[in-house]
């Protein structure tokens, strides 16, 4: 690794971050000014006894839930400030400097914002829409749910066709061969990442573990010598930061759709970029382990004659109802992302 390398990478993740900080200000004057927060509660829609306990709907009334637009809008920023150097004024160090390439970084790319532009259209509707779907109703969610299986398929597509992939490394094991069958293992592993963006629901939750996560990502893809994704996964990780710096508690704003759902997608194109698509679920741990909970608890409903498996479902509400205070679940949620974004890479680094 040359010094060049660790300039490339830092320099678009302190960017992004000083950068969001930056915009910050001006983007919470615009949320608040135009009062981009849910329309519709939640409370009264067949929700238990137990999270309106735990709930403070007042706050989600009033409080933006727009707050991904700092993260997708300080990365694009970032990535066309360094693209437009290397064009208009291509010196040796602007050319080394740009990280957006066809082979690492602009499928990754291209996912945040179509992602994100797809979260902000949910955000926009719960906002100022009306009707089931203005209220995140189930029937809405499998749209969501279908729309994001569409990007996940063109994703596919382009790795199978434009960049030649056709399998998958296993740690310790060597190759999975799948061919064309990687484009359908690829949607799975899209929506299966997508499903943990159930692990929005408290302040400072989502930032903390997606920065962990991302930040893995960026060392992993510095070990295998792409260091281009590095620096981009870098400037991701800089401006989930920027983000959090203003949603630990109380939350300025929420993340909201516009950024989970680029957030979780582009983390799927990331697992397979650096081929440790097997060490995802070690990385991204809270998230599988938010989504898992609220797969058993419908199972436990179902199978069970209505008994639930935990009080609340996702877990971190589960520990909410028992007792711990928000803040309490939000950190040790955060200890537990750096423990296995630690093990997720000492995982893949050992396992070439």
């Amino acid at each position: 690794m040359q010094l060049w390398d660790v300039v490339k990478i830092f320099a678009p993740t302190a960017s992004a971050f000083f950068l969001g900080l930056f915009i910050t200000p001006l983007c919470t004057h615009f949320f608040y000014k135009y009062r981009m927060w849910k329309g519709h509660g939640r409370n009264g829609n067949g929700l238990s006894v137990e999270f309106q306990k735990i709930h403070n709907e007042s706050d989600e009334l009033k409080t933006p839930r727009v707050g991904g637009i700092i993260i997708w809008s300080s990365v694009l920023i970032t990535t066309s400030i360094f693209y437009l150097l290397s064009i208009f004024s291509p010196s040796p160090f602007f050319i080394k400097m740009n990280f957006l390439s066809r082979g690492q970084t602009l499928i990754p790319f291209f996912t945040l914002l179509l992602g994100s532009f797809l979260g902000l259209w949910d955000d926009l509707i719960q906002i100022y829409g009306h009707g089931k779907f203005a209220r995140d109703d189930a029937s809405w969610r499998k749209w969501k749910a279908c729309l994001v299986a569409l990007i996940a398929l063109f994703i596919g597509v382009w790795f199978y066709y434009k960049l030649e992939m056709t399998g998958i490394h296993i740690p310790f094991g060597g190759e999975l061969y799948l061919g064309a069958l990687i484009i359908p293992f690829f949607m799975f592993t899209a929506l299966a990442t997508f499903s943990g963006s159930v692990i929005d629901g408290l302040d400072g939750l989502a930032g903390g573990v997606l920065a962990s996560i991302f930040g893995a990502y960026a060392v992993i893809a510095l070990a295998n010598n792409q260091i281009d994704l590095a620096a981009f996964a870098g400037a991701v990780t800089g401006a989930i930061l920027a983000f959090l710096w203003f949603n630990i508690p109380p939350a300025r704003f929420y993340m909201g759709e516009t950024g989970i759902i680029g957030l979780t997608i582009t983390l799927s194109t990331l697992a397979f970029l650096t081929d440790s698509v097997f060490i995802l679920p070690v990385v991204a741990m809270p998230l599988f382990i938010t989504s898992f909970s609220v797969i058993l608890q419908f199972a436990s409903k179902k199978l069970r004659g209505g008994k639930r498996l935990f009080r609340l479902a996702p877990i971190h509400h589960h520990f909410e109802s028992l007792g711990w205070p928000a803040y309490k679940v939000t950190m040790r949620f955060w200890i537990l992302s750096v423990i296995f974004a630690i093990i997720g890479i000492i995982l893949a680094v050992l396992g070439k």
